[in-house]
C-alpha cells in the first residue's frame, strides 16, 4: 500500500518519517540523503549526509570543514539503510555525481529524481530509467509549452558572431558542460574561465570528465585580442558586468528571463522539459506521480482520470 505520507514537506524539507530522514534538506539535520551538490539541494552542517563520491567532493569544496560531521559514500546501485528504508542511489544525469533516490519501504518503491534531465551529456553521468511505485519528479519545467532545443544547435550559434563573448553559466554543472560543448562545436574559440568556475573544472577532470581546452581568464588577452574569445563567468559576475563593451552577451539556461537583453539567446537547461518529464513517467512506470520544484499542475490535468498526480508543493 502506497503511504501518503512516506514524504512530506516540513520547513527544513522534505522528510521521510519512516527512516526518520531529510531528502536535500534546507537547513542542518541529523540525517541527510543529498542528491546533488548544488546550492539549494546541499547545505552544510548536516551530521550525517549520504551522497556520491563527487556530491562530497563538491560539498567539501563549498562548506570546507562545514560540509558536515560525517560522509557515507555510497556508489550507484549500491543499497543501504536508515532505519527500515532501504536506500539506493541511480544517476541523474543533472551533474556530475547527480542521482536519483529509490527509497523502498513495505514492499513499495519511492524513486525521488532530485534534479534530472534524460538528454545525452558527456560531462555527466547517463540518466538511468527506474522502475517504481511512486515517482516524486521535480517539475522545474513541467509545461506543455516547454521544449528544449538541442544543446548543439544552441552552442553552435555562437559560431555567427567572431566578437569576444561574456557567456554566463553556473560555476557547477553547466560551466563544464558549456566548455566541452564549445571544445566540440566551436573550434575557432578560445575559451577563458573564470577562477571561481577553475576549482569545479578541475573536480570533473580528477573524476576523469574530458573537457576539451581551456585557459583562465586574462584581461590582456580579452583586451587586446577583440575576436574569438569566450569568457565563461559564473551568474554574479555576469550581471555586474551588464556594462563590459566589445563583447556579446549570452546566458546558459532554461529559463526565457535569463536570455532577454542578452546578444545572443542560448537555451542550454540540464532539467527535463515537458516531453522528458512525460517520458520518465512512462519509463518509470509508477501508480502515482507526486511533483515538486517548480508547477505540478499541468501534469495533474494531463493525466486527469489516468494516473494520480499529486502535487507536494
Amino acid at each position: 500500500m502506497i503511504l501518503e505520507n512516506f514524504i512530506t514537506i516540513t520547513p527544513t524539507g522534505l522528510y521521510c518519517v519512516y527512516g526518520d530522514f531529510y531528502l536535500d534538506p534546507q537547513q542542518p539535520v541529523k540525517e541527510a540523503v543529498v542528491s546533488h551538490a548544488h546550492g539549494d539541494h546541499a547545505i552544510g552542517g548536516s551530521q550525517n549526509v549520504y551522497c556520491t563520491a563527487a556530491t562530497e567532493t563538491f560539498m567539501k569544496h563549498r562548506y570546507r570543514k562545514f560540509a558536515a560531521v560525517d560522509f557515507h559514500i555510497k556508489a550507484y546501485h549500491q543499497s543501504f539503510k536508515i532505519k527500515d528504508v532501504t536506500i539506493t542511489f541511480y544517476s541523474a544525469g543533472h551533474i556530475l555525481g547527480s542521482a536519483q533516490v529509490l527509497m523502498e519501504y513495505n514492499g513499495i518503491k519511492y524513486l525521488y529524481t532530485g534534479d534530472y534531465k534524460i538528454e545525452p551529456d558527456s560531462t555527466c553521468e547517463p540518466f538511468e530509467f527506474v522502475e517504481a511505485d511512486v515517482l516524486i519528479t521535480e517539475s522545474t519545467f513541467a509545461n506543455p509549452d516547454t521544449k528544449h532545443p538541442s544543446p548543439i544547435e544552441e552552442i553552435e550559434k555562437l559560431n555567427e558572431t567572431n566578437a569576444n563573448i561574456m557567456l554566463g553559466a553556473y560555476a557547477l554543472g553547466k560551466s563544464q558542460r558549456i566548455i566541452q560543448l564549445l571544445n566540440e562545436h566551436c573550434p575557432t574559440k578560445n575559451i577563458m574561465v573564470h577562477h571561481s568556475i577553475m576549482p569545479f573544472v578541475k573536480i570533473y577532470e580528477d573524476y576523469g570528465m574530458k573537457l576539451g581546452a581551456y585557459k583562465m581568464y586574462d584581461r590582456k588577452v580579452m583586451k587586446n585580442n577583440l575576436e574569438h574569445q569566450v569568457y565563461i563567468v559564473p551568474p554574479m559576475v555576469f550581471h555586474s558586468y551588464h556594462k563590459a563593451i566589445n563583447v556579446v552577451r549570452a546566458f546558459a539556461s532554461g529559463w526565457k528571463n535569463l536570455q532577454q537583453q542578452n546578444g545572443i539567446s542560448l537555451y542550454i537547461s540540464d532539467h527535463a522539459d515537458w516531453a522528458a518529464i512525460l517520458e520518465t513517467i512512462e519509463k518509470v512506470k509508477p501508480k502515482q506521480v507526486w511533483t515538486l520544484h517548480g508547477d505540478g499542475r499541468q501534469l495533474k490535468d494531463y493525466f486527469k482520470d489516468k494516473l494520480e498526480v499529486k502535487i507536494l508543493n
